[in-house]
């Protein structure tokens, strides 16, 4: 089971932007205290039988949704090559998670923010850059995502559905000793993955958003177990934002009763308080709100941690 928890090493390298995450208490942005409490948080989620979580290299809109995305938030330069800084943040959270003995999945690429590298040629440098680093580092808990929703407004073509199986499969070509990394991508919610990517992913990732219907998940489970070229590779969601953990029957117990891990996707909504959702910057990454204990609780029942 897994939970979307995109912006562990979020950072805002706009001057214009950055004041919409100020911390509520001390009025400015800090992207290692950001880290730092994901890190402390990791324990804790553990308990509950969270065994895996989504971080992303260019996060996830700070907001839950978003149009435009004028923040600078990327672990590449335009051309590929890797932030030291970002990286350090990175090295935290999989350092803590192996110790933990959880698999976490890195996302490489986010919609929005993709058009950060200048062309094909720098998003490739940043596929190859970042999966030699986890494989320089030793890593072998960590999944790849190479892109966030690869069905939604990318710029780069090699981002997009028809040719994502390409990166793919260059991760999957990268090893160390014999030892490579396990790696698919995700689409946005309710589709069916293609058969190129089928084909050549490891495990299958889905996104319930827009599935309010939790019968429309094993639907969608279905569908995805048929796809030509399936091999009986694991299906997980990594992002679903429905909730009613009270109720016998919700995407998260439908996706588990279709042998599928499931993603908890929480933002924080309007007018609602700092302690509410994963994905809204400024983050409080404890479990302190309703929504984030009935998915918890629920997890725990289901896991029997």
């Amino acid at each position: 089971m897994n939970s979307r928890m995109v912006q562990g090493v979020f950072d805002d390298l706009n001057p214009e932007t950055i004041k919409n995450w100020e911390y509520p208490n001390t009025k400015k942005w800090d992207p290692d205290r950001n880290t730092n409490e994901f890190v402390e948080q990791m324990k804790v989620w553990k308990s509950y039988g969270l065994l895996s979580f989504t971080v992303n290299l260019q996060g996830g809109s700070p907001f839950g949704y978003s149009q435009s995305q004028p923040w600078i938030n990327s672990a590449f330069t335009e051309t590929g090559e890797l932030r030291d800084e970002y990286f350090s943040r990175l090295e935290k959270i999989l350092d803590r998670a192996d110790e933990l003995e959880m698999a976490p999945i890195v996302g490489l690429f986010y919609f929005g923010q993709d058009e950060r590298l200048a062309d094909e040629k720098a998003v490739i440098n940043a596929v190859e850059n970042a999966i030699d680093w986890i494989l320089d580092k030793g890593y072998t808990n960590v999944l790849i995502e190479v892109n966030n929703e690869c069905n939604v407004r990318y710029d780069h073509e090699i981002l997009q559905p028809e040719r994502v199986h390409e990166l793919i499969e260059l991760v999957k070509s990268k090893n160390r000793n014999g030892q490579r990394l396990l790696v698919s991508t995700s689409y946005g919610g309710g589709t069916v993955p293609k058969e190129n990517v089928v084909r050549a992913a490891d495990f299958i990732l889905l996104h319930g958003n827009g599935v309010k219907d939790p019968n429309k998940i094993s639907v969608q489970v279905e569908a995805t177990r048929s796809v030509p070229g399936y091999s009986n590779q694991p299906i997980v969601y990594n992002e679903d934002d429905h909730f009613n953990f009270e109720q016998e029957l919700n995407n998260f117990t439908a996706a588990t009763a279709a042998y599928a891990s499931w993603g908890f996707f929480d933002y924080r909504m309007k007018d609602e308080g700092f302690e509410q959702g994963y994905q809204s910057v400024p983050v409080d990454w404890g479990i302190n709100s309703e929504r984030k204990k009935g998915f918890f609780n629920l997890l725990k029942e289901i896991t029997g941690y």
